[in-house]
């Protein structure tokens, strides 16, 4: 599974800018990679998995702001077509993570 978080938040102010970068800390320090600006995306392996980090995204909503989750498999993150300008690129491999029991 992959998640993907979109956000859109205010910076205007200082308030609103320190939100904004206390959320994108939380989601790198949870695993997350920058996509784009303000998409952030994580590897999980199960839905299990993505339902935690999901929440940890749900705990961390700043008060301001709009965000979107979006949960995808593997599958389909891999028929994601990527670009760079008008050059083909490929999509990101999951990295490896260990489970400790």
């Amino acid at each position: 599974m992959w998640v993907f978080v979109f956000f859109d938040l205010p910076t205007e102010t200082k308030k609103g800018r320190k939100a904004a970068s206390g959320f994108r800390k939380e989601l790198l320090n949870d695993g997350f990679s920058m996509f784009q600006f303000s998409i952030y995306m994580r590897f999980c392996a199960s839905r299990e998995n993505a339902d935690v980090h999901t929440r940890r995204v749900k705990f961390s909503l700043p008060e301001n702001g709009h965000v979107g989750i979006l949960n995808i498999t593997d599958k389909q993150f891999g028929m994601m077509e990527m670009f760079v300008g008008q050059k083909e690129t490929a999509t990101e491999k999951p990295t490896q993570q260990l489970e400790l029991f």
